[in-house]
């Protein structure tokens, strides 16, 4: 894929999260908050528990961050996005650890496809 076609996709990735943090703000008054900067989006929770999802270009991965742990995620042909260790899925890991974080039951979405 090429660097630009990428970045794109990143970015989309990122906005289609902050959409949902806003979803689950609004609609299941889940008390969290998404701020981006650049090619970095930080959720917020009422414990102060942080994800930080970030960009890396160089590598054309997603890296998610949380206290103490760091995952890699790269995009496979189908258009999912695996971590390089577990093969668990962006998707996945988003929901777990913002459900844990949240204590309530979320689902984190990433399209496969986007209109670049």
């Amino acid at each position: 894929m090429e660097n630009s076609e990428f970045r794109s996709l990143a970015a989309a990735i990122l906005d289609s999260l902050q959409q949902q943090v806003d979803t689950w703000f609004q609609d299941l008054d889940v008390d969290v908050e998404g701020s981006r900067n650049g090619s970095m989006l930080t959720l917020t929770f009422l414990n102060r528990s942080q994800v930080i999802v970030n960009i890396q270009a160089p590598l054309q991965e997603l890296w998610v961050a949380i206290p103490g742990q760091g995952f890699h995620y790269r995009r496979r042909e189908d258009g999912r996005w695996l971590d390089i260790r577990t093969e668990e899925s962006l998707e996945q890991t988003l929901s777990r650890i913002c459900s844990d974080f949240a204590e309530s039951p979320l689902t984190a979405t990433i399209p496969t496809t986007f209109a670049i």
